[in-house]
């Protein structure tokens, strides 16, 4: 098979997010008739692998700035599945997890930041000053003006860090979040401010 053809399979497989197997179901719907074989699961995994593919990872003009916008998150990620359905049936606790925390630059969708995994009683907020700091010290030349997350980094030792280092924070907070003058960070209660007044004609809080 010619590698131009395992690598519109490859590029197909990537795209929609297929496995080797529902790849070669499309190559045999589509392909049937107009290409002599249509190779099979195991031949396309094998064969995409070893395809020599560049990636060109240079910045283009379009996102060179002098300052980004990154954006927050983490996941979780399952140890093993094993004696999954037992822990169901008998109502066990389940296992532990693993999170994985990334920050990504908006712009150009690039990884920025990517801390090692850790296990589920650690807190993003406590992973968000450290991966800041990478991301400071890799780009000496660039300004973080703002960062998007999630209400897992609602608290106002956030707003705070980020308000210190210059950062503009956007962080959606809680549905019953309030202000507080006295002890909530002013970011923090302009935020709060902000998200309660964007209110739907049906009374819902759009945020």
């Amino acid at each position: 098979y010619p590698n131009t053809f395992l690598l519109l399979l490859g590029y197909a497989k990537v795209y929609f997010h297929l496995p080797c197997r529902q790849t070669e179901g499309i190559a045999q719907g589509h392909a049937r008739g107009k290409v002599p074989d249509i190779p099979d699961y195991t031949t396309i995994n094998r064969r995409i692998n070893r395809l020599n593919v560049e990636i060109n990872d240079n910045k283009s003009k379009e996102f060179e700035d002098d300052y980004i916008v990154i954006a927050i998150d983490s996941t979780g990620i399952k140890v093993t599945n094993r004696g999954q359905w037992i822990r169901d049936k008998w109502n066990v606790r389940k296992k532990g997890y693993l999170k994985i925390h990334i920050s990504v630059n908006v712009k150009s969708k690039k990884i920025l930041s990517m801390m090692k995994g850790t296990d589920e009683h650690v807190h993003d907020n406590n992973a968000l000053p450290e991966m800041v700091e990478d991301i400071i010290k890799s780009n000496n030349m660039t300004a973080i003006v703002k960062l998007f997350a999630d209400g897992a980094y609602d608290s106002n030792d956030i707003f705070r860090y980020l308000s210190d280092n210059g950062i503009m924070p956007c962080i959606k907070v809680r549905k019953n979040a309030k202000v507080k003058l006295k002890t909530g960070h002013i970011l923090r209660n302009l935020n709060v401010i902000s998200q309660k007044k964007m209110i739907c004609k049906d009374g819902r809080i759009a945020l």
